[in-house]
Order: C-alpha cells, then sequence, then structure tokens
C-alpha cells in the first residue's frame, strides 16, 4: 500500500493546541521530540502564537495553522499537509467527525483523546470503510483513556503467546494506586455529551449499553453473557493476590472496556473467543473498605442509569453553570505530584496466570499528553513497527508494538508477569 504521508510538509500537526489538553501535548512533544516536523492548529492563529511562545527554543519555528471545525475545508486543507494529525479538540461528539472524515479522505493517519462511546461508533460507521480504502489509521482513544487499559491487555496477548499458554479468559484490569485530582472542563463536556445522547434516544442507550458497542459485525462477536461495567468484588475474586482488598466501579470503564473488545475483534480475536474483560477500582483493604466500595459502586450505577434516561431534562444553563469551563484542568504542582498505576489480571485457557502493569509519576492528564505524543510520533515515525490494518483503530490494534517500544523511553513502566 502507498505511503501517502511520505512526502507531506509537516509529521505532526497538533489541533487543539491552546486548550487545556493541547497545551500540555505542545510542551511534551517540545521537549520530547525536537527532530520532527511539527505544527500547531486551532481557530486562532493569535492564540497559537501565544501558546508557542511559550514552548522554548524548541517550537520557535513550529507553523500555526488557522483550521475550524465549523469550516471543513479548512481541515481538509489542514490534513492534506501532513502524515499525522493529533487532535484534544472535545466534545468529539460535537466537534470531532469534520476531522475524522477529512484525515480518512486525505489517508491522513489520526489520533485522538475521545472516552465517548457514540463519537467513536459514529466515526467507524461512517469512515471506517474510506480510511481503509484511503490507507488511513483513525486512531480513538490515545490518553488516559484508554491505553493503559488496552495496552495492558495487549501486553498479556504477547507475553501469553510468547510462552504458548493459550488464550485470554477473564481479564480484570484494577486501578490499584492512583492521586485524585478532579476532573478538566473538557473531560466533564465529554461524559455528559455520552450521556445526553443516552438520554435523548432509546437507539443510542441500546448501543452504549451492549458491552460490544464498537463492533462492526455484532454477530461474529462471542456471546459471553452479561458483561456488566461496574461491579463490587473482593479482590480475592480477581486474583488471589489481591486477597482482603476490595473493589468497585471505575467511572471509566465502560469506554475501556469496549475498546479492549474491540481491540480483539479488529485482531481477529487473537486474544480469544473466551476473552472477557472488566475493570475495577481498588478502595484497599481498610475496615471502611466494604462499606465505601459499596456505596461507591452503587451511587457509580445509579447515576449512570439515571442520568443515560433523564439527564436531558436538566436545564442546560444549570448544567454549565455547575461544571468545570472548557480550557480548566489541574495546575501544574498538583499535576506533578500525581500518579497511578494499574494492574490488569488474566487467566488463560491452559489455567496460566499472568499480570500486567502501567504506571506514570504523574496524574492522568500530564500522562495523557505523553501517551498522545508519543502515539503520533508513533504513527509518524515508527511506521515499520505499526500493524497492517487501516481504517477506524483502536491503540493496540493500530499500534501496539510501537508503544510497547516507546513508551518506557517516555517514562511509563511497563511489565508482565507470569504468577504462580
Amino acid at each position: 500500500m502507498t505511503d501517502r504521508g511520505a512526502e507531506r510538509e509537516f509529521d505532526i500537526v497538533l489541533y487543539g493546541a491552546t486548550g487545556f489538553s493541547g497545551k500540555l501535548t505542545a510542551e511534551y512533544l517540545a521537549r520530547r521530540e525536537p527532530r520532527a516536523r511539527l505544527a500547531l492548529a486551532g481557530r486562532s492563529a493569535e492564540r497559537l502564537l501565544a501558546v508557542r511562545r511559550t514552548l522554548g527554543p524548541t517550537a520557535r519555528d513550529w507553523p500555526v495553522i488557522a483550521a475550524d471545525a465549523s469550516r471543513p475545508s479548512t481541515l481538509a486543507a489542514m490534513a492534506a499537509r501532513t502524515r499525522v494529525v493529533i487532535t484534544t479538540v472535545g466534545p468529539y461528539a460535537r466537534y470531532g467527525l469534520p476531522l475524522v472524515a477529512a484525515c480518512a479522505a486525505a489517508g491522513t493517519d489520526y489520533a485522538d483523546l475521545t472516552g465517548e462511546l457514540m463519537f467513536a461508533r459514529n466515526a467507524m460507521d461512517q469512515c471506517h470503510k474510506q480510511a481503509a480504502d484511503t490507507g488511513a489509521r483513525i486512531v480513538l482513544s490515545c490518553g488516559f483513556d484508554s491505553i493503559p487499559s488496552d495496552l495492558n491487555v495487549y501486553q498479556l496477548y504477547r507475553r501469553v503467546a510468547e510462552d504458548g499458554a493459550g488464550e485470554l479468559c477473564d481479564t480484570t484490569l484494577v486501578l490499584r494506586a492512583f492521586s485524585q485530582l478532579g476532573a478538566s472542563g473538557g473531560t466533564v463536556a465529554s461524559l455528559l455529551g455520552t450521556i445526553r445522547a443516552a438520554s435523548a434516544d432509546a437507539h443510542t442507550r441500546e448501543l452504549i449499553d451492549d458491552p460490544y458497542t464498537l463492533t462492526t459485525d455484532r454477530a461474529a462477536e462471542p456471546e459471553l453473557g452479561p458483561q456488566p461495567d461496574f461491579r463490587w468484588r473482593r479482590g480475592r475474586n480477581i486474583a488471589p493476590e489481591l486477597a482482603g482488598y476490595w473493589t468497585g466501579g471505575f467511572i471509566l470503564a465502560a469506554h475501556n472496556t469496549r475498546i479492549a473488545r474491540h481491540s480483539n475483534a479488529l485482531q481477529d480475536w487473537s486474544y480469544g473467543r473466551g476473552f472477557r474483560y472488566s475493570e475495577a477500582m481498588s478502595f484497599g483493604r481498610s475496615w471502611a473498605a466494604p462499606l465505601a466500595s459499596a456505596i461507591a459502586t452503587g451511587a457509580l450505577s445509579a447515576a449512570v442509569y439515571v442520568g443515560n434516561r433523564h439527564f436531558g431534562r436538566l436545564p442546560q444553563r444549570l448544567v454549565e453553570r455547575i461544571t468545570p469551563k472548557p480550557g480548566a484542568g489541574p495546575g501544574t504542582k498538583a499535576r506533578r505530584r500525581g500518579h497511578y498505576t494499574v494492574e490488569t489480571y488474566t487467566t488463560t485457557t491452559t489455567g496460566a496466570r499472568y499480570l500486567s502493569t502501567f504506571g506514570q509519576s504523574c496524574d492522568a492528564y500530564q500522562g495523557t499528553s505523553v501517551m498522545l505524543g508519543e502515539s503520533g510520533l508513533a504513527l509518524a515515525l515508527d511506521r515499520d513497527r505499526l500493524s497492517e490494518l487501516r481504517g477506524v483503530l483502536t491503540p493496540a490494534a493500530a499500534m501496539g508494538d510501537a508503544l510497547l517500544a516507546r513508551l518506557p523511553g517516555a517514562g511509563v513502566s511497563l511489565g508482565t508477569t507470569r504468577l504462580s
């Protein structure tokens, strides 16, 4: 297949560089890869220039590109100039599809930070075939949603295959250690956008409730019974190593689990037809942990259930008044003091057990800028490590090997262990 991006003007265009996540990503790229040909894009050239001035000498000559989701011709022109577009402009359901369409038409690779299921589904329905035809990789969810989840499963798959230990069966991610710093305005807007879409349409709710929301062929997916998004469990019911711990619902599970399941399908179910995936958050093992995990899981389940049916009845102005504004987020000191570690446990068809880990010594937002930046660099510079798949893809299916090679050099802790 011809590489349409081989002679483009830029390696990467960062679209949305003036927003909260966009600035973090621009700062990371300026520190990480001075050799790549980069440009900054967004609605206002003046604001882009102001951001560029904060990035130091590496970014001094980065061009700025005025492009606006309300003017698709500007997105098409931008996509035609670069090998890769990485975008932080959300909510993606409101602003994202025109850019996906532009990249699909131009044969330009794309990576985003979406945690919005219906945006992901609509991108697949509307653009997968054209992207596959033009050779574009449209890679969804390249931040905290959902690279730690997706890549931890991919690590397990590679290790189990190397050991000849069968296929993955029951697999559970546990958020073990983390700092809770609150959500940015963009994250809140994305979550509320998904809830609002579900509350407005019964068919959308049905798609969101399906464990295979992102499937391109529902009939081909394995039927493994109920796979609830939020569960209250003793740690020992996940793995013996978690004896004494209690786990509960993890708010990002509804999106992350579907990304991981779709990675399996995109790779011809190479993880296994019995691959059953869930996510949880550890509440520790104190005397209060059982009650805290039960209350949190019940409240989360109830909030999602009610919100997906009745959120649209709330006045829009009230919602906007009580939620963070777009562009707002945790401060620099709080981000740098942050940390998180996720552990993923699996049992294979031969009875072997494995653990994979993924962690960063920063909060999820700073970590997201690293993951999105490295995803863009992998798509632009590591093309020999990318999969042969084209179309609308997940991180593991598009660039699992490239990310496993890249992320340790970016400060990400990765690893797999065979358990007794």
